[in-house]
Parts: structure tokens; sequence; C-alpha cells
């Protein structure tokens, strides 16, 4: 059936408009970190498949790092153990340690037979694979005692990320996929935030931008507003004020610290948006946050 002029003329228009950021950001890193409910809903979860092939096929380099929170509480309810968290970081035992690790290898999988299925050629990893995530023990500072520690396990902070591995999928053509898992150096394994993850690899691999989905519109004001820009001052203010607390402050603590070492915008994005990728990188609308160290 042929289209009638409108709608010719709003899929030229959407296509004319989508050209300059295709010519922009050719051969340029993108990593995705890929959580919420995009991760849940099976349409969105097509939809972010055909959007990162769609990425890779107008010449772009994505690399998906994905999490897996509401997926590693049904399973830790399923066998009888509540999760706990402190600071937005999860509390790791070894038999927690040992769910997240099989979820996430689960879901890893899940992505990749997605983005192949969608046409691309994706691969699956985590920082065990080669060992090019390397971690050691996260102890967190209290937020009540100054001085003290805090000891949750199982959890992981990042000593160094070796990008070869992933230049090599690259140069490929290949779709990395990561699962936030590092490794220490005697082999034990560690459970990683996975913003933390995706903030420290785009920094590592020069990205042009760094995307977080999340399940909210972006990052918003007390009274709920949505704040579509904002940089390191603003950003410390909203700390400070306790605008941004628990959950998402690991998530925009990332982020910032991505802007402020080199990537030249990070996005914080509605995963429940269709097609939210495509619309935050090739529209000049956009639909969430962009966070810049200036």
């Amino acid at each position: 059936m042929p289209l009638s002029a409108a709608t010719a003329a709003d899929r030229a228009r959407i296509l004319a408009e989508a050209l300059p950021y295709i010519r922009q950001f050719h051969d340029k890193t993108l990593v995705i970190k890929y959580g919420g409910n995009a991760m849940t809903d099976p349409e969105l979860k097509k939809k972010f498949a055909f959007d990162v092939v769609m990425l890779k096929l107008v010449g772009m380099n994505p690399v998906v790092v994905h999490g897996g929170g509401p997926q590693i509480n049904e399973m830790l309810d399923k066998t009888g153990k509540k999760g706990s968290f402190v600071q937005g970081m999860r509390v790791t035992d070894d038999e927690t340690l040992y769910v997240v690790e099989a979820v996430l290898g689960e879901l890893n999988q899940e992505i990749v037979g997605l983005i192949n299925q969608a046409g691309g050629r994706a691969v699956g990893l985590n920082g065990q694979d080669a060992g090019f995530i390397r971690a050691r023990k996260l102890m967190l500072d209290s937020e009540t005692h100054q001085g003290e520690k805090l000891d949750i396990g199982f959890v992981g902070d990042i000593e160094s990320i070796d990008p070869s591995l992933i230049h090599h999928l690259d140069a490929a053509d290949f779709i990395p996929v990561i699962a936030p898992i590092g490794v220490g150096a005697d082999g034990q394994a560690y459970n990683i935030n996975a913003d933390l993850v995706a903030s420290e690899l785009a920094q590592t691999l020069r990205a042009e931008k760094l995307l977080l989905m999340t399940n909210t519109p972006g990052v918003l004001d007390k009274s709920g507003k949505l704040l579509t820009g904002l940089t390191h001052a603003q950003i410390e203010a909203l700390f400070a004020d306790g605008t941004i607390s628990g959950g998402m402050r690991p998530k925009i603590q990332g982020a910032l610290d991505a802007a402020l070492h080199g990537v030249k915008a990070v996005h914080i994005i509605d995963g429940r948006v269709e097609h939210a990728l495509l619309l935050e990188i090739l529209t000049s609308e956009g639909v969430g946050t962009m966070i810049r160290a200036n």
C-alpha cells in the first residue's frame, strides 16, 4: 500500500533529521547500560535489540553493559533469601554471589540472542573473560560513622579494565554484551554495580557517549520535574540537598565521573519509552537528562 503524502513527509523528515547525527557519530563508541523495564518487558526487549543493531548498521560501535537487579531479586525470593542493600549496593555473600552469577549469565545469553535475531552479531562476556575487568573488594564509607568502613561481601571495585578484547570485537564488527562481574588477583569473582562498570568502560574506551537506561524519565528535581541538562556543579548540589539519593546516587555519580574523564556526553534515558536509544541519539529532542562536565 502506498504511503499517504503526510506519512511520507513525516518519514522523510525523520530520516533527514537523523542524518547529521549518523554522520557525527560514525565510528564512535557508545556504551549503553541496559536495565530497568527495558529488560523485563518482551516488546521493549525486542525494540532495544533492534535499536542496538540499527546503531551498528549505520556505522556506530555500541557496547552493551547489562544489569539484572529485578531478576536477581526474583531468584533470591524463590530460594527464600531476602536481598539487602547498603547505599544502593547489593550485599553479596556466597549464596547471593552464586545467584548473581547464574542470573547474569542467563540474561547475558538472552540479550545476545535477541541482538542476533535482530540481525546483529553479538558476543556475550563478563569481566572474568581474559580477566579484562580486574577488581578488588569494595569497602563502603559509612554515611553515619565517619572513618568507618562497611563490608558488604563479594562486591567489587574496579582496579582496571583492559580494552583490547573489546577493541578486537569492535574491529570485527561484533557487538560486545557485558555482564558486570569482575575478577580479583586471586581469581575471586566480584559482583560490580553495572552503572559503575558502564562508566569505567566508557572512560577506558574513550567513548563518545554513555547512555544509562532507567525506569524514570531522567533526573528529576524535588517537585518531580525533569532536568534535561546538568553540569558538575548542579549535580553536586543535588547530592548535597538529598534530591539524588539511594540507588540513584551511584548511577549519577558514575555518570558524572564519566563526564569528568573524557566521555563527551552522558545520557540518563527512560527505558520504558519504545526506541529510547534511537530517539536520544538520532533526534534533536532526546528523551532524558544529558550530563556534561561543564
